[in-house]
């Protein structure tokens, strides 16, 4: 899977969900060291408007950008905003979201689940299709949804396999969800040469898994900047992580 970065430039925007910290920030910063334009997505203002003076002080094109994924209404409001200020958006990384459960799926409440789903998998469709009239204004637009190898049936159902004795019914089950919801986007898209893709970090210490894990941040950003600069041969309706495809 290579990249063309000698054909971006500052007029090329990119946006990126929940990255005011962790994984996002970095994916945030990768594309912008690209010379991209980016739209540092967060619900927080404080917290939004500070990710991107970060990345503006190492010298990088960075923009708060105000949205609550769970808020149709202020998506509209981001979208209206892209549009007035470029007119169009080139990638999309879609990484806001939560892992709220840490029991047995028998003892996980279904408020937990709707919870889960609704920043997981609703979430997801909301800004894309939110900011699709933007996606589809560019000339080649990719998007890239944040999964995990907890939503790959494949790898939880092997029990040789450490993700099957994890418990995590509502995240593996969003994540499961978020598969099927990249796929259905990229059978329709991809007669328009957009791509929509699946990107697994892998188990990196951030917020979201309580500071646990043996993947860098900037080798977790990886794959997710890797799938929103594929040239117009790359895949879709696919899923990676840092070492190549993943099974669904």
């Amino acid at each position: 899977m290579t990249t063309s970065p000698s054909s971006l430039s500052s007029s090329t925007i990119a946006l990126v969900t929940g990255s005011n910290k962790g994984i996002g920030l970095e994916v945030a910063r990768q594309l912008a060291q690209q010379g991209l334009t980016v739209l540092i997505g967060a619900r927080d203002q404080q917290r939004g408007e500070a990710a991107a003076t970060q990345l503006q002080a190492e010298g990088l094109r960075a923009q708060f950008l105000q949205l609550d994924v769970t808020d149709g209404a202020s998506l509209t409001a981001a979208a209206a905003d892209v549009k007035a200020r470029y007119g169009k958006l080139d990638i999309l990384v879609n990484n806001a979201g939560v892992q709220l459960d840490d029991q047995p799926p028998s003892q996980v409440s279904i408020q937990v689940l709707q919870d889960t789903f609704n920043m997981n998998v609703f979430g997801v469709v909301r800004v894309t299709q939110a900011m699709l009239p933007l996606l589809r204004a560019a000339e080649a637009a990719r998007i890239v949804n944040m999964g995990s190898a907890m939503g790959s049936l494949t790898l939880t159902s092997d029990p040789d396999n450490m993700r099957s004795g994890y418990w995590l019914l509502a995240y593996a089950a969003s994540k499961a969800a978020l598969n099927a919801v990249t796929v259905q986007f990229a059978n329709e898209l991809r007669v328009e040469g957009i791509k929509v893709n699946a990107a697994d970090p892998g188990y990196v210490a951030t917020d979201l898994t309580g500071q646990q894990g043996f993947n860098s941040v900037e080798d977790g950003a990886l794959p997710a900047v890797r799938l929103a600069l594929l040239p117009a041969d790359g895949p879709t309706a696919s899923f990676f992580n840092i070492d190549g495809s993943m099974p669904w």
